[in-house]
């Protein structure tokens, strides 16, 4: 990432991309792809048959079900956001902070998009009372409130919104007449699964809720886009259905037939695949885990992390420090912890927090090593956390934050 430079440059190229796994990709998978190497093509529009089938297997696993003609594909969400936006029309409300990819592409729709703030013990998923008020001004103003997007597993912040939360989130957004998209990309990388309660707004509102998942969150390498939408039951989902293919054909956004392939794969889940996920999880939980109390014990405020491979890092208490180190927003944060890191350290407001807050998104795939050998190894590892490159990474965390701490306190006004 660079810093945004005024002119020439629109703001979607300086996202942040999703955050990796980092670790080689599933041989069984790999195998697929290859299998599939020779088919040239790519599936139809929305998908074809043997995707829409294994759509529809993974979402009956997770109490979603759907018929293949209330599921389509496409290459990536970005894609499948797109089509929805297009598709809903009129202004989005997505929450503060929210995935670096939402926005821009509303905006280059020619369509507005309005932050809510989310409440302090989760991110997401906008505050009921927040999103009935901005939804009320923006109509006072003349505005077009029509569509929101959430995500109950959440990148950036790398929280599980609890279930009475959303309930009275979904409530507020239905009673306002508000279509819902809801991000699940992260839903299959619960850190505790046992003692995280994760509900879909699908389940709570059905008629009302279009889901969304990238299988880059769980299932596929970033580099091969497919991603799946299950649109509500009845007349109205029907009709969005058919416009969002109508705008996927617009865009020629079809999966290449190799990719396809490895999804059918991914979304059966046969043991290879669970195997690795429970496997990629777990790793990338006991490394945000050990990520986490380096940044608090320094005296930095985070969220426990609940899913993903990330966490999200708030650093006003160690402000004396920063701004002795000439840091004084989210930006200069970025590109002094990218620095200091040796990794990406993505500033809040690439997700859609203040420019003046000094907050980052940290992802863990860095700590597994550079080396594809050494990150093979941490998959492999007992205990991961005492490989001596991965000891080595979070003690260099540790240590930028520590003085980072220490700073603070020889810069903090004598009482």
């Amino acid at each position: 990432m660079r810093r945004t430079h005024p002119e020439g440059h629109g703001p979607v190229r300086f996202g942040p991309p999703d955050p990796e796994d980092g670790l080689p990709v599933l041989p069984e998978l790999s195998a697929v792809l290859a299998a599939a190497a020779s088919r040239a093509g790519a599936e139809p529009v929305g998908g074809g048959p043997a995707l829409l089938d294994a759509a529809c297997g993974y979402g009956d696993r997770r109490g979603l079900p759907a018929a293949p003609d209330r599921v389509a594909v496409a290459p990536g969400a970005p894609a499948l956001l797109v089509a929805l936006t297009a598709a809903v029309g009129g202004d989005v409300l997505v929450p503060r902070p929210c995935a670096a990819w939402w926005a821009p592409y509303t905006r280059l729709l020619g369509r507005r998009a309005f932050s809510v703030p989310t409440p302090a013990e989760s991110g997401g998923v906008p505050d009921p009372y927040a999103l009935l008020e901005t939804v009320r001004r923006l109509r006072a103003e003349g505005g077009d409130p029509r569509l929101l997007v959430l995500s109950v597993a959440d990148d950036p912040t790398a929280t599980v919104a609890p279930p009475e939360l959303l309930h009275e989130t979904v409530e507020a957004a239905a009673a306002e007449g508000v279509h819902l998209v809801s991000d699940e990309t992260w839903r299959d990388t619960l850190h505790d699964p046992h003692d995280t309660v994760l509900l879909s707004p699908a389940e709570m509102l059905p008629d009302r809720v279009t889901v969304v998942t990238d299988l880059v969150g769980a299932l596929l390498p970033p580099g091969w886009p497919a991603a799946v939408a299950r649109f509500p039951a009845g007349e109205g989902g029907n009709a969005l259905h058919a416009r969002v293919l109508d705008a996927l054909t617009a865009l020629d956004a079809r999966v290449a037939a190799p990719v396809a392939a490895a999804a059918v794969y991914a979304l059966s889940e046969p043991e290879p695949v669970t195997t690795r996920v429970a496997d990629h999880v777990r790793l990338h939980a006991r490394l945000a885990a050990a990520a986490h109390r380096a940044v608090v014990a320094a005296g930095a405020v985070s969220r426990p992390p609940r899913c993903g491979r990330h966490l999200y890092v708030d650093l006003t208490p160690l402000v004396p420090a920063l701004t002795a180190h000439g840091v004084g927003d989210a930006q200069e944060l970025e590109d002094f912890l990218t620095a200091r890191l040796g990794m990406p350290a993505p500033g809040g407001h690439r997700f859609g927090d203040e420019l003046e807050a000094p907050r980052v998104r940290l992802s863990t795939a860095p700590l597994l090593g550079g080396a594809a050998e050494l990150r093979a190894e941490c998959l492999r590892a007992s205990d991961p956390l005492q490989l001596p490159h991965v000891r080595d990474a979070l003690s260099h965390l540790a240590a930028v934050f520590d003085d980072l701490r220490d700073d603070a306190r020889r810069w903090e006004s004598p009482r």
